[in-house]
């Protein structure tokens, strides 16, 4: 299995923007990638996917204000996410995934407060 390493998060007010980044112990070439994040008392939820051509799709909750890339050359995906609020502290979850794969990072905190 790939392992991943997520990073990035941290404390930033209503409005504004952090990247995450999700660093993979190998080729990520031929596999779907993905942010998830868990609210507080949420079930997980996905916010954003990208496939191995780079056909993406977002939650309707962050569209327009978070972007999934990936750098297969690197072996690096990340989200951009911008106009940050409250409801989006979450902990952020990288995925990666297809074929036999289904790896998960440990999680990066990020919170939204004044």
């Amino acid at each position: 299995q790939v392992q991943l390493v997520e990073s990035g998060g941290g404390l930033v007010q209503p409005g504004g923007s952090l990247r995450l980044s999700c660093a993979a112990s190998g080729s990520i070439r031929f596999n779907a990638m993905a942010w998830y994040r868990q609210r507080p008392g949420k079930q997980r939820e996905l916010v954003a996917v990208m496939s191995s051509g780079g056909s993406t799709h977002y939650a309707d909750s962050v569209k327009g204000r978070f972007y999934i890339s990936r750098d297969n050359a690197k072996n690096t995906v990340n989200l951009q996410m911008n106009s940050l609020q409250p409801e989006d502290t979450a902990v952020y979850y990288c995925w990666c995934g297809g074929g036999p794969v289904d790896s998960w990072g440990q999680g990066t905190q990020v919170t939204v407060s004044s």
